[in-house]
């Protein structure tokens, strides 16, 4: 495998633990031919309309960090034509908070005059743009950036299993999307530097945990392990032809001259984000009807610490947990709190280069399924009992059978459609820990 790239980054200060909340951020606007609705959080939520309530809500949680998504497909109008009037506002009032913003500028989606979206050949320059663009506003304002959220998951809904655009599939379909991200990552950190240095690049990536109890499905499992990193090792540069997924990438239709230039080219990134839920990351392979089928499972915090693990012996950067939160009862969120802050302060004091962590999201928030008409849309399987109910409320445009129970707030849908905010046990507990952690 190639030399390891962490020596071109500048170095990071080590700093005090964060303590950082995220706002369910998902926005994907598809092009007119596709059979699916927008995919926006922040108007399903209502935070469009609450944010200033929403943002206050985060504040009292203790939290001195925010992940927050700068909805990209509505503020990048056409090349060169931005509407910043909505983020002036409720970046400005963040920030008067006293909250440091990490900016979410990719989060599945694309906008809509890019009409292939990630497979667009002119996506890497738009996204190169866009970073430019925001970086040069915001600087000294919004110093935190993420380029693109979660490669994997963006390849798997974008270019694997056909549900966002562009909705290719198969592995082809993964290669090109994943390639695309990758270069993108690439164009716009370099962007991001240029407009301005002091900027701090934190790429966030999805945990990957796959295993198998059926030897038929080995190699299977394997291939998903290996493909777990592929994307991150792809924009640091350490994809040459002694990488092991080399000839694989090749096999799929990536072009020889573009995994050179970003071998030679690497992303230059300053923090690891990593993604883990407990009951969502871990999955086991099993064989049914003919299908390979990721079964979710809860792996706890052995789960988390694997991940963690992983991902630092890996890449030798300083680590933040970027989200993180369990789908269930209030208790059981509490507990999460509890033993997921437990599990990070032991890995920190093992030496981990362990930085922070993130609950996300503080807001339930509403099933993907929502924009497919109830269909399920995720890699693992979904009850047929869940699935019935969305699909049976979607004519009525309800949102409860869709919420996701794993924020800190519940949203609870009123009788007129609304959806008020309601303060668990969880959230009692996260504030007590961000009061007392150093």
């Amino acid at each position: 495998m190639s030399a390891p790239t962490a020596d071109r980054r500048p170095e990071v200060p080590r700093a005090p633990f964060l303590w950082i909340a995220g706002i369910e951020d998902t926005c994907v606007y598809p092009p007119d031919r596709f059979a699916m609705a927008p995919l926006d959080e922040h108007d399903l939520t209502e935070h469009t309309e609450r944010w200033r309530d929403d943002l206050d809500a985060v504040l009292d949680l203790g939290v001195t960090a925010l992940r927050y998504g700068v909805r990209w497909p509505l503020v990048h109008l056409a090349p060169g034509v931005f509407d910043w009037a909505e983020l002036d506002e409720r970046l400005a009032y963040a920030t008067g908070l006293g909250l440091t913003v990490i900016a979410d500028l990719v989060h599945y989606g694309t906008p809509t005059w890019l009409d292939g979206s990630f497979a667009d050949p002119r996506y890497v320059d738009a996204i190169a743009e866009f970073s430019a663009a925001f970086a040069t506003r915001y600087a000294g304002i919004v110093d935190h950036l993420t380029p693109l959220n979660e490669p994997l998951t963006t390849a798997s809904f974008a270019g694997l299993r056909g549900v966002w655009p562009p909705a290719l599939t198969g592995w082809g379909g993964w290669t090109t999307v994943t390639l695309a991200i990758a270069e993108g990552i690439t164009a716009a950190t370099e962007a991001i530097r240029a407009a301005n240095p002091d900027a701090v690049i934190v790429h966030v990536e999805a945990g990957t945990l796959v295993s198998t109890q059926d030897a038929a499905l080995d190699d299977h499992a394997r291939l998903l392990r290996d493909l777990g990193w592929l994307p991150t090792d792809l924009m640091l540069g350490r994809v040459g032809e002694d990488h092991p997924m080399w000839s694989w990438m090749r096999d799929h239709g990536a072009p020889e001259d573009r995994l050179r230039r970003l071998h030679n080219e690497p992303a230059r990134i300053d923090v690891l984000g990593v993604n883990y839920y407990p009951d969502l990351t871990p999955r086991t392979l099993v064989l049914r009807q003919g299908t390979v089928v990721q079964d979710a499972h809860d792996l706890w915090t052995s789960g988390l610490r694997a991940v963690v693990v992983g991902f630092a012996e890996r890449y030798g950067l300083p680590i933040i947990v970027t989200e993180t939160s369990i789908e269930g009862t209030d208790d059981v969120r509490a507990d999460w709190v509890t033993d997921s802050a437990e599990a990070l302060r032991e890995l920190a004091d093992e030496g981990i280069d362990v930085r922070g962590s993130t609950w996300w999201p503080v807001f339930d928030f509403v099933d993907w399924s929502y924009a497919s008409g109830g269909r399920n849309v995720e890699e693992f399987g979904v009850p047929d009992d869940v699935v019935a109910e969305r699909r049976a409320a979607a004519a009525s445009g309800a949102k409860t059978p869709y919420l996701r129970r794993m924020g800190l707030i519940r949203l609870e849908e009123q009788s007129d459609g609304s959806l008020e905010r309601v303060e668990t046990a969880a959230a009692t507990r996260f504030r007590a820990i961000t009061a007392t952690t150093v």
